[in-house]
């Protein structure tokens, strides 16, 4: 049976390159080449194929925009990101929205097509040696962050954030329309809960913990 794919990606090179790669694997089938997220989304949707390699970084409709409307959409395609760099931000929402795979393009194509008949079998794929250090970062900051939502209110997370963007304790009142003093108890609360002693202590974890 062969695996269907449409390809995405803005530079032609790029993406001729693709198709030359399937093109010698003889149980891939490529259905559609599109150089942007517009054109991706409609071939997803007309040929409904198995698996979706997709570029984050283009033009007018980028990668994470397509992934947030086939989401909404709940349309069912296994995706691979395929990724010029790492941006933490990106490929965690990228997980989130149900990509299954993660490729750098500076990997050997031989690991693509790896990745694509991985991703096909219902795994997935996340090359360690490039991807896996970033994940973990961002698998621990989830982790931390679950954690966090436990023990503190949002309006005490959204405060942290605040001091630990060097805001004081009267323009903190001012952004968020309450008293100096309300915020002087929820930061007490904070430091307690923390066991923290200053803001710089605050601020330092607040940074650790990926929320500034």
């Amino acid at each position: 049976m062969s695996i269907n794919l449409v390809l995405v990606d803005d530079h032609p090179l790029v993406l001729n390159g693709l198709l030359q790669l399937f093109s010698t694997e003889q149980d891939v089938n490529v259905l559609a080449c599109c150089n942007n997220g517009e054109t991706a989304l409609q071939s997803v949707l007309q040929y409904q194929p198995d698996i979706l390699l997709l570029d984050l970084k283009m033009p007018k409709m980028g990668g994470l925009a397509v992934l947030r409307e086939l989401h909404q959409k709940k349309v069912k395609v296994k995706v691979v990101v395929l990724t010029a760099a790492l941006d933490e931000d990106d490929v965690l929402e990228a997980i989130r929205l149900g990509v299954r795979g993660v490729i750098l393009k500076e990997m050997a194509p031989q690991l693509l097509i790896q990745c694509i008949h991985k991703v096909y079998a219902g795994g997935e794929w996340l090359e360690k040696t490039s991807v896996g250090r970033t994940l973990e970062k961002i698998l621990k900051r989830e982790t931390e962050m679950q954690h966090i939502t436990l023990i503190l209110t949002p309006r005490e997370i959204d405060l942290i954030k605040l001091v630990a963007k060097g805001f004081s304790n009267k323009q903190i009142a001012e952004k968020r329309s309450i008293s100096e003093g309300t915020v002087k108890v929820h930061l007490h609360n904070i430091y307690d809960k923390l066991r923290i002693k200053s803001r710089v202590e605050l601020s330092l974890y607040a940074q650790s913990r990926g929320l500034i």
